[in-house]
């Protein structure tokens, strides 16, 4: 009973998540799209090729489940035990890559750049401990390949929001039907959409007397919209699974406009 009362405590809030998943395009998102293709105009090629290849790197390793160790999934919890859990990991790995981007910002043009690739880190062995917690087996190349979702629901454009939420309602069926070559992931889809989102924040860091500060308070913030993200992406599984919501398994809910 104690535990559908906190079921029922954060459907408001799950449901309000789902809704910003599946909008529309607004102003601002085709407004900050436009702004990011300008930005990424500027930006020298050099800059965009070492994040094209970091990124495309850490996904091989994350669908090969090279470099990314994790404990074992916990059972038998309660929903409201396991988000208590998360919310712990979330806040250390928030306060850690804050910390980090502090650093590296301080570091000029060289350092920040070399950042790329361990704040990426970051994120994914977030998510990593974020899966366990919640219970899935991050050995399964189906559950590794829905983590990358969820990396990729977080930094993407609205547009293509829309359309990675919808690949992940109901996973458990769909899941079932992947293929498990990993080469035939869009991983240059990914990466330009993950590129594109977190240019914007990301190269004020570069900026010599605010790098520093730039790079604590983005960085905080990122890891926290990630870490809100992955909560709502396995709320959704846990509903999905236990049919709590509807005959689907998940809330039926109109397309925002």
């Amino acid at each position: 009973m104690h535990n559908n009362s906190y079921e029922e405590k954060i459907k408001p809030e799950f449901q309000k998540w789902q809704l910003r998943m599946r909008k529309r395009p607004n102003f601002v998102d085709r407004t900050s799209k436009k702004i990011q293709d300008k930005i990424n105009s500027v930006i020298p090629d050099k800059v965009h090729q070492a994040i094209t290849a970091t990124i495309k790197q850490m996904i091989r390793a994350v669908l090969t489940g090279a470099k990314f160790t994790t404990a074992f999934p916990a059972k038998n919890n309660s929903l409201e035990e396991i988000e208590i859990a998360v919310q712990k990991r979330v806040e250390f790995y928030k306060k850690a890559g804050a910390a980090e981007g502090g650093i590296t910002g301080a570091g000029g043009f060289l350092l920040a750049l070399a950042e790329f690739p361990i704040l990426i880190g970051i994120k994914m062995k977030l998510l990593f401990d974020i899966a366990a917690l919640y219970g899935r087996d991050v050995d399964d190349y189906r559950e590794r390949l829905f983590i990358l979702h969820i990396f990729q629901l977080t930094f993407s454009s609205q547009k293509q929001r829309q359309t990675v939420f919808e690949q992940m309602v109901n996973w458990q069926q769909k899941s079932q039907h992947m293929p498990e070559d990993i080469h035939q992931f869009d991983w240059k889809t990914f990466q330009q959409e993950y590129r594109d989102f977190i240019d914007l924040a990301k190269m004020a860091q570069l900026i010599p007397g605010i790098g520093a500060a730039v790079g604590i308070i983005v960085n905080y913030r990122l890891l926290d919209q990630l870490g809100k993200t992955a909560i709502n992406a396995y709320r959704m599984r846990w509903f999905e699974e236990r049919t709590l919501t509807g005959p689907t398994g998940y809330t039926q809910l109109p397309l925002a406009v």
